[in-house]
């Protein structure tokens, strides 16, 4: 599948002083950018943002990855009732861990036999940063956008994922204001496996749905 790259609704920060190119000298800056970058120091000029403020919330933006949502995952898979709890309301119990989910509403699908749960993005690529970091390129694609909902089977075939024709594949389309996250079945054979050792088999690709958790 071809992985053409898209746009997303989150604009991460540029550096603190306008440049004619960009600091890696990947070319000239482009127009949002230098917009950006203008109105930020204006802020900071005029005293409305704090750039200590705004560096601590940028490395906190820059230390999301999956190994969140692969915690949230391992835990479920060993604590029913938190199981319980993330799939009536995955953005309380996200916070129970210490991950702060602010006012996105976050929705938990299980997969389980018999059923399998795709993430899309059909309109941008609206995505749970907080829990997976940055959406890969391929997420973004119109090529994924649009082929997810038509034909899931297939782009499922893709990433490696063949399921029996008696597996039903529910598409979930992100929002604004809601995304989803897959909670993957948990692998036969990791019964006596704790929560960090089942978080390290959990994959980004896995909470996605386009891939399944298996044992190394």
């Amino acid at each position: 599948m071809t992985q053409p790259s898209g746009h997303h609704h989150d604009h991460g920060a540029a550096g603190a002083h306008v440049h004619p190119t960009r600091p890696d000298d990947e070319g000239p800056l482009g127009y949002y950018q230098r917009m950006e970058i203008a109105v930020r120091e204006l802020l900071i000029e005029k005293g409305t943002i704090d750039p200590d403020d705004l560096r601590r919330t940028i490395e906190a933006m820059d230390q999301r990855s999956p190994a969140q949502g692969a915690r949230v995952v391992a835990r479920a898979w060993c604590d029913p009732a938190f199981k319980a709890r993330l799939l009536d309301n995955g953005t309380a119990a996200c916070e129970e861990l210490g991950i702060a989910m602010g006012p996105t509403k976050l929705v938990v699908v299980e997969n389980r036999p018999g059923l399998h749960n795709l993430i899309v993005c059909t309109l941008c690529s609206c995505y749970p940063r907080n829990l997976l970091g940055l959406p890969p390129d391929w997420y973004k694609s119109r090529n994924y956008r649009s082929r997810a909902v038509r034909e899931p089977r297939a782009v499922l075939a893709e990433f490696g994922t063949v399921l029996a024709d008696d597996v039903e594949v529910r598409v979930h389309d992100s929002t604004a204001d809601m995304r989803y996250l897959v909670l993957p079945e948990r692998p036969a054979g990791s019964e006596g496996m704790g929560e960090t050792e089942l978080a390290a088999l959990v994959t980004r690709d896995a909470m996605i749905g386009v891939t399944t958790v298996r044992r190394n």
